[in-house]
């Protein structure tokens, strides 16, 4: 028999080299999953299949993992590398195959009572033969295979093959934990089993709906028949013209999954990628993979840089061998012929506004509970469109809302928040962005704009997607809002909601925030703008870029920020050959002159907004030792304390009033190890020698507390001033600052940032409750600012609010004449 399935094996290799490319997940198994090479590996198949062996194979021999094929040799003796869980169909067939494996299982545990040092790892591997859930009217999507189905099901679904590894489980552990009796190994292969359900589920997900069957269900839920009553009783109306529009709100709004079609979006993706990156590094999927095996429901929610976003995180998310999410989109987005293919993408429409129409806004919130309720996981933007400066926006908070209340309705399986960082080398919309922010209209979205996209498809450098810790909300709200729980009668609004929800959004921010991905192009480009002429000699250059490496090495601003592994040559070189970086290469007879042209010097600021939040800490410690020359670590704590909720706000910084003295102590400790500055007599003073490396550090938060002194100075001169008109002013003067001191980034003027600054300013208690500045708080921090600005900047806003003074009684003595 053993002959036989060789010569089988031998015959079998030939088709499956030709017809079937496999996917390993993870692609680094031994990484990941912390597997032991100098131990013995058992891999442990759902059911019988010579075919599926073959490919476990072909995978494990390119990854570098012990052949299934081969025997362990444990003690002497020799013993199979792989088992089946279940007998299940195949050619040669032997009966008993479930309690083989459960002998094997035995054997190899009561190994380990003889050698204590032996540890077999029992590895879980499925190999996935495309990924399509069924429909839920269909028949069940075959799982045991005859040889002609087999035949088909490699012809068909070759290209679309994933073979996914498990956690390992340790029988060394089984053994000290449960024993080593037949039981024991009888129970392995029961979890084993489970697992393989589970395994299978994460990977397709629920059946696909009947789309009019779950039509008609939601349209029977008790409050959309209430909002449909009440379009009803409006002027022109009628129930059935309200039924009709609540139909057609229905269309509108609602995915059309097709798996065929995201078979084929998963190979024009493919070629996509390809042709525009040079690759997309993808870091802690495994976080995501652990939560969808433990059944949570997932909401993805990544920052928003471009319209690549949801492509790209979609065909990530099914290359990790998990279920591609529904995802909300802008109704803008619903033109022919893209609406209808991101909807069979699992695309869902949201207008921008549901205000002062109720129907639209019920069907929305029962469709999203619906989502939630059959367990397809959803991905939202909860910056509610792309960030046009690379910073993360202010999060709109009603996705977020209908989350939770979607929670708080009772769902089965719990809800796992899944914070993404999605960074690239290139934005393809960045010139696009550079002419809105100067003030162009935002141009509608519209096939022939996706066509002039598409002809400038090339190599745009490389592409990041990191996963942020995930915000499990289930234990989230027991441990923060406890009264989440309790009973709430029939149309009440819970308390605790508001606040939940804004402090989900901002813990989301955070945490896309600690999973920043540093990359060539966004910290070759920080350097850069670090400089006053946006030049610098390559020396300089690499010895900056080298500093902040070691920096984020040493004083990690979080475990989750992944960094580059080429070196600062390497990396200057990689964007200097970057299509339209900006970055330029001259030569003169004193070497090498690396420079910003003036064009690029305003598009590069959205990629150093990107990780601004990495270098703002560290700036302001280099700024304050830089202008005091010589100061007690005491007096820079003390100075940072002060400025730091206002950056905690504005940059959705992750450290605590707590953290930040510890944090700060790093810094200086690592500043001084790099021999920026020297620490005498428990005075920390600059190192001259290095003063211009510790002067680019500081440059991070220059602009950063000149438009924060910017206000102050104008509630110093007038304290009764509203906040409106507060940011309004701020806004003016930084606009003229920007052009009098060459300040090419567009968020200097960014209202949003001036209306952030003036709501942690109230928070801060810097209002009393009338609205007036407390003029002594805002004294003292306005002139701690003022020792950290140069004068020349200082003299620009002074002059700039006697225009704005000079004007306003120019207005005031109009008014009074006419």
């Amino acid at each position: 028999m053993s002959s036989l399935v060789s010569f089988y094996r031998k015959v079998l290799n030939l088709p499956l080299s030709l017809l079937v490319k496999s996917h390993s997940i993870p692609t680094e198994p031994v990484q990941e999953l912390g597997l032991n090479l100098n131990q013995p590996f058992v891999y442990v198949l759902p059911y019988t299949s010579q075919t599926d062996l073959l490919v476990l194979q072909k995978n494990c021999l390119a990854l570098n993992l012990p052949d299934p094929l081969q025997h362990n040799e444990v003690n002497g003796q020799l013993l199979p590398r792989y088992v089946f869980l279940d007998e299940g169909r195949r050619f040669f067939k032997s009966k008993g195959a479930k309690s083989e494996t459960e002998s094997v299982f035995y054997r190899y545990l009561d190994l380990h009572r003889e050698n204590p040092q032996l540890d077999v790892q029992v590895i879980p591997v499925s190999v996935l033969w495309g990924r399509a859930p069924g429909k839920e009217k269909g028949l069940p999507v075959l799982r045991l295979l005859g040889g002609f189905e087999r035949f088909w099901m490699i012809l068909w679904f070759g290209r679309d093959n994933f073979v996914r590894f498990s956690q390992a489980v340790s029988l060394r552990y089984m053994v000290e934990t449960h024993g080593a009796d037949e039981g024991i190994a009888q129970k392995l292969a029961r979890v084993a089993k489970m697992h393989f359900a589970k395994q299978r589920y994460s990977a397709t997900g629920p059946r696909l709906p009947n789309r009019q069957a779950m039509f008609n269900k939601l349209l029977q839920s008790p409050a959309i028949l209430a909002a449909i009553e009440d379009e009803a009783k409006k002027p022109k109306s009628s129930p059935e013209k309200a039924r009709k529009e609540a139909e057609k709100i229905l269309d509108e709004i609602a995915a059309n999954v097709k798996h065929e079609s995201l078979r084929t979006a998963d190979r024009v993706l493919s070629w996509l990628w390809n042709k525009l990156y040079q690759g997309i590094n993808v870091q802690y999927a495994e976080r995501v993979r652990k939560l969808a095996l433990e059944g949570h429901e997932l909401v993805y929610v990544p920052c928003h840089r471009s319209h690549m976003d949801y492509l790209l995180l979609s065909y990530i998310l099914y290359h990790q061998g998990l279920v591609p999410p529904h995802i909300a989109a802008g109704v803008n987005l619903n033109f022919w012929p893209a609406g209808p293919l991101f909807r069979s993408w699992g695309a869902f429409f949201l207008r921008r506004t549901f205000k002062g129409n109720r129907l639209y806004s019920t069907i929305f919130r029962e469709y999203l509970a619906e989502l939630f309720y059959r367990g397809y996981s959803v991905e939202y933007f909860i910056e509610g469109g792309r960030s046009r400066t690379g910073r993360l926006l202010e999060p709109k908070t009603g996705m977020m809302s209908m989350t939770l209340q979607a929670l708080q309705r009772g769902l089965s399986r719990p809800i796992s928040i899944v914070p993404v960082y999605i960074g690239y080398e290139h934005v393809l919309e960045v010139d696009t962005y550079a002419k809105e922010l100067r003030g162009a209209e935002k141009e509608k979205e519209n096939a022939g704009l996706v066509l002039r996209v598409i002809k400038k498809l090339r190599n745009l450098g490389q592409g990041y997607v990191n996963f942020g810790e995930p915000i499990q909300l289930n234990h989230y709200l027991n441990l923060q809002f406890p009264e989440w729980k309790e009973p709430l009668a029939e149309g009440e609004r819970p308390k605790w909601l508001n606040n939940a929800v804004e402090a989900v959004s901002k813990q989301v921010m955070v945490n896309i925030n600690n999973a920043a991905a540093v990359n060539a192009k966004n910290l070759i480009g920080s350097v850069l703008l670090a400089s006053r002429q946006r030049s610098l000699t390559r020396e300089q250059l690499i010895e900056q870029v080298e500093s902040y490496l070691e920096l984020f090495k040493n004083v990690p601003y979080s475990q989750d920020v992944t960094l580059p592994t080429d070196s600062a040559d390497e990396m200057l070189d990689h964007v200097i050959t970057l299509p339209r970086s900006g970055v330029v290469s001259e030569k003169d007879s004193f070497g090498e002159i690396i420079r910003l042209d003036r064009q690029s010097a305003v598009l590069m600021t959205y990629y150093r907004n990107n990780i601004q939040h990495l270098f703002v800490l560290p700036s302001l410690v280099a700024s304050i030792v830089l202008h005091h020359e010589a100061i007690s670590k005491d007096l820079i704590i003390q100075s940072i304390n002060r400025i730091y909720p206002f950056l905690q706000a504005e940059l959705f910084l992750h450290f605590d009033q707590n953290d930040v003295r510890n944090q700060v102590e790093a810094i200086l400790q690592e500043f001084t190890r790099q021999q920026l500055i020297k620490n005498e007599s428990e005075m920390l003073m600059i190192n001259r020698h290095r003063i211009r490396t510790l002067q680019l550090h500081s440059a991070g938060v220059r602009e950063v507390l000149q438009r924060y002194y910017i206000s102050l100075s104008i509630l110093i001169e007038q304290p009764e001033i509203s906040r409106n008109e507060l940011e309004k002013e701020s806004r003016s003067i930084a606009q003229r600052l920007s052009v009098l001191h060459g300040i090419n980034a567009p968020e200097f003027f960014d209202k949003a940032l001036f209306s952030t600054f003036s709501n942690t300013l109230k928070e801060q208690g810097y209002f009393d409750e009338e609205g007036n500045a407390v003029v002594a708080k805002v004294q003292e921090t306005e002139e701690l600012l003022r020792g950290l600005i140069s004068l020349e900047v200082q003299q620009t806003i002074q002059g700039a609010m006697v225009k704005l003074e000079k004007g306003e009684e120019n207005t005031q003595s109009q008014s009074t004449e006419a």
